[in-house]
């Protein structure tokens, strides 16, 4: 007997019914071929293949909270404002339409504000640079760097170290000096109406 099909491989899997036929046939070849007989012998020799064990799922990193938000506070918030519009009249300021000024005159209220803010800032708080260098000196950035305070623009790629150069020294309040409010204060009244009599 011929066995023609002996190079193509069937992958459907057989019926109960259609393996009959083939087992007889099987057998009865088995006697009559020894080259079929041959094959049989190997693959009865073969290990069954065993499924492959089951890959671990990949362990799922914990979900790292979000740090807690600091709220600020808007009493403080309000007198710092409060103390920009006495001395600075910077909310007068703001809330003008400068559209009927000339240049000169807005140039001139911009000066009382400007010297207002200067002074609310110097009697209130030490304010210092974060970074002493000269602006447009080249500055390099170690790993580690403080982001919260260095705030890097431009073209941005790669990782540590940065080396750039410094657009703007930026600013740190070094020390407060905020007056204490009254328990009874309404920080929300930033400057009280005034009545001529």
């Amino acid at each position: 007997m011929n066995d023609s099909t002996s190079g193509q491989t069937n992958t459907a899997k057989p019926s109960f019914l259609r393996r009959i036929p083939l087992a007889f046939g099987a057998f009865f070849r088995t006697f009559s071929d020894i080259d079929f007989a041959s094959r049989i012998n190997t693959l009865s020799q073969e290990p069954e293949a065993t499924p492959a064990p089951p890959q671990p799922e990949p362990e799922k990193k914990p979900e790292v909270a979000p740090p807690p938000l600091k709220e600020a506070s808007s009493d403080a918030a309000l007198l710092l404002l409060s103390l920009l519009q006495r001395d600075a009249r910077l909310i007068d300021f703001t809330q003008e339409n400068l559209v009927n000024y000339s240049d000169a005159e807005i140039g001139a209220a911009a000066r009382v504000v400007h010297e207002g803010c200067r002074k609310v800032l110097n009697e209130h708080f030490t304010i210092a640079p974060v970074r002493e260098d000269n602006e447009g000196s080249t500055v390099t950035l170690q790993e580690g760097f403080d982001a919260a305070a260095i705030r890097l623009t431009g073209n941005v790629v790669g990782s540590a170290p940065f080396r750039g150069t410094l657009t703007h020294r930026g600013w740190r309040a070094t020390d407060v000096r905020l007056p204490k409010l009254a328990e009874s204060h309404d920080a929300s009244v930033l400057a009280p109406a005034e009545v001529e009599l």
